[in-house]
Order: C-alpha cells, then structure tokens, then sequence
C-alpha cells in the first residue's frame, strides 16, 4: 500500500513552527522585535494548520474542497477542529497580520494569539496526532 500521506509530511511542518510559536508565547512580556517575530510565527502556524487539514481532507476524498474558508467549515464539520467560529477569527486575524505597522491591530492579534490560537492550535496538533496515529494502526491491521 502506497498511500499518499503528504497531510503527514506537512504537519511535521507544522509541529515545528508550533513549536516555534510556543517559543514565543512563554515570554509575557515582548518588546516590539518580538512582537513582530511572535505574529509571523503564528502566520506560519496558521498557514501551514489549514494547508494540513486541507491535505487531510483530500486524503479522506475531498479533492473539491481548497482554500482556508472552504477548509476550516469542513474540518468543523468533521471534526477535525472543535472551534469553527474561533478558527474563523483566526483566520481574520491571518490577514490583519500584514498591517502590523498599526500598533493597535498588532495588539489585537497579539491577544488573540494569546488567548485564543494559541490553544486552537494546540488542540488541533492533538486531534492530528491522534489521527496519525490512527492511520498508522490501520497500516498494521491491513
């Protein structure tokens, strides 16, 4: 059996931004550099989040399916993720990222990934090893 497994591949990607982003959200207090570095982090984490899931869904026959909204609805619907209206927002906040010049949007977002992406993500990296792992109980079984 020669399965694609490319949602597998990305998401060791993806753990290794996480991790990155965890980096930064250990430390309360940033200075403005940090900041800066703590909102691309989540872009990456993001990014590579709804690409995996999009890689996944394709792997379970949604080969229809492209591009974060589209992705995000489904993957609730699956239950992939547990938070819709949460990934939503993150989403939003993904692309205010880019006006982080404005001091008061990069607060926002900081907040955001703080409070609330932060452990979204944290819990769709579970659901995902959880899934991995499942996948890889199902090559044995074969």
């Amino acid at each position: 059996m020669n399965k694609d497994i490319r949602w597998q591949q990305r998401f060791i990607n993806f753990n290794k931004v996480f991790n990155q982003l965890a980096k930064f959200i250990k430390h309360e207090e940033l200075n403005e550099m940090e900041e800066q570095g703590l909102i691309k982090a989540f872009e990456y984490t993001y990014e590579l989040s709804w690409k995996t899931l999009q890689d996944l869904l394709r792997d379970k026959g949604y080969h229809q399916i492209a591009g974060p909204k589209p992705v995000i609805e489904q993957s609730f619907q699956d239950g992939y993720i547990s938070n819709g209206k949460g990934w939503m927002r993150m989403h939003q906040s993904r692309n205010l990222a880019s006006h982080t010049y404005d001091e008061k949007t990069a607060a926002e977002i900081i907040k955001g990934i703080r409070s609330e992406y932060f452990p979204l993500l944290q819990d769709f990296m579970t659901r995902l090893n959880e899934e991995k792992s499942n996948y890889q109980k199902s090559l044995f079984d074969e």
